[in-house]
């Protein structure tokens, strides 16, 4: 260790500039053989990315200096630079790259999910999985993209760290009115039981027509129904799209447990739904709904209420609380859909420059040495009063977790919309509300078997 010491004294003073971590012995080992003569190693967003932020905080800066002392050790220059624009127009990009094969200009290409199924197909993407200076099964690994990523045995981009998305809002309020303390959820969450059947307990307590118009005063649950669908159904074990033994993707959509799930919302959000007033609402109409204590329940992003005020519960009157979308009978954990941006190489590259383009960009999505790793993600999440510290310490912490992201594989073939919704003139999630998924189910898969099939078979 004391050679260790001296290496990075001498490095640093020959640069002239000592970062701040460095004098406490917490920077790691410099691995030999890893040089890039000053070369540059492009990162490249599909959007306007600064290096860096003005006024960084403790965390931030530490990120920074082992930043900086990474590019020192490795001689490397590591820019942010825009690549193309949204989906189709990075896409492109990307295949002028593998056309030119310029191997002397390296990158790390961030990408949305929804995207990469075409080229992915096509072979456009260097292997993760064959590097043996990388550790995939490291926690700092968002562990639903890498298996989204996954086919057979390669695995073909990344992402480090979890954003968590579509969870459970409850209005405290309307718990108390009905004589519930809201800290039974989060309980029932803790120990491993928060499920469909108490969701549905709840709602049939909380809803409310005392006037029998049929028109609740209060409803037991709305919100996003596109959410409570997929998580319900990746809850429950299910899925839409997987791969099958000979590596091919293949529709998964008719399994029991995937039935099951949607025929569960469907009925749930029948009996308790406050669903869009369609065309009179938009699409966050439940927003509004949740806000003004129509609603006891809310499914939405974790945005409307962890970030930064003003968001969308903000201003709510009412205190809130959060938990995960309950799982199924037939679940071992709770689910939410995984929605990333993916760092992808362009399989242009020898294995050797392939290896160490991902070693730089492993080692520079680390926690900078010194961060509380444990604590560091916390950052803005409690300064939106409305919500609770249950919330921030059980809910969101738990929804980091590795085993709490899903991701969805029919992104392989589109966005959401294109695949599951109804732009294919089949309405097939979207009219399981009313429908049988079955039936539905039958009516859609020529169209899934078409896309199925250019995914599988793709134009070399």
């Amino acid at each position: 260790m004391k050679k260790l010491v001296s290496l990075l004294l001498v490095l640093m003073l020959a640069a002239c500039i000592v970062p701040s971590f460095a004098e406490e012995d917490e920077y790691p080992e410099i691995v030999e053989g890893i040089d890039f003569g000053g070369a540059t190693l492009y990162i490249n967003p599909y959007w306007a990315e600064p290096d860096r932020v003005e006024n960084p905080d403790e965390d931030v800066q530490a990120m920074y200096d082992f930043r900086d002392w990474i590019m020192k050790a490795y001689h490397v220059n590591i820019v942010y630079e825009q690549l193309g624009g949204w989906g189709d127009s990075q896409v492109e990009e990307i295949r002028n790259i593998i056309d030119q094969k310029d191997s002397n200009t390296y990158r790390v290409i961030l990408m949305p999910m929804g995207f990469v199924g075409s080229p992915m197909a096509n072979s456009w993407f260097a292997d993760w999985a064959d590097n043996d200076l990388i550790d995939l099964s490291d926690t700092k690994y968002n562990a639903g993209i890498t298996d989204f990523m996954t086919k057979g045995d390669s695995v073909y981009g990344v992402t480090y760290g979890v954003e968590p998305r579509a969870c459970l809002f409850f209005n405290k309020k309307i718990l108390k009115d009905a004589d519930i303390d809201y800290n039974e959820i989060y309980d029932l969450q803790k120990n491993g039981e928060w499920t469909w059947d108490k969701l549905e307990e709840y709602c049939k307590k909380l809803q409310k027509d005392e006037d029998a118009d049929g028109v609740p005063e209060v409803y037991g649950i709305t919100g996003n129904i596109n959410d409570l669908y997929m998580c319900a159904v990746f809850s429950n074990g299910g899925s839409f799209f997987d791969f099958n033994d000979e590596g091919k993707l293949a529709i998964t959509a008719g399994s029991e447990n995937t039935i099951e799930a949607l025929s569960w919302v469907a009925q749930l959000w029948q009996n308790y739904g406050r669903a869009q007033a369609w065309p009179e609402e938009d699409w966050d109409y439940f927003i509004n709904v949740f806000k003004s204590g129509n609603a006891a329940f809310c499914v939405h992003q974790t945005y409307g209420g962890y970030n930064d005020p003003p968001c969308d519960f903000s201003d709510m009157q009412d205190d809130w609380g959060c938990v995960m979308i309950p799982k199924g009978p037939k679940g071992e954990d709770y689910k939410f859909m995984v929605s990333e941006n993916i760092g992808i190489i362009p399989n242009i590259y020898d294995k050797e420059t392939k290896d160490k383009i991902q070693f730089i960009w492993d080692l520079y999505n680390s926690t900078a040495p010194g961060v509380d790793e444990e604590t560091a993600w916390i950052g803005n999440k409690y300064t939106n009063t409305r919500g609770d510290t249950r919330a921030v310490d059980e809910t969101y912490a738990l929804m980091r977790e590795p085993k709490s992201g899903a991701a969805d594989k029919s992104l392989y073939l589109g966005d959401n919309n294109t695949v599951l919704g109804s732009s294919t003139g089949v309405n097939y999630l979207w009219g399981v509300l009313w429908g049988n998924p079955q039936e539905l189910l039958e009516g859609i898969t020529p169209f899934w078997n078409s896309l199925l099939d250019t995914f599988n078979n793709p134009a070399q």
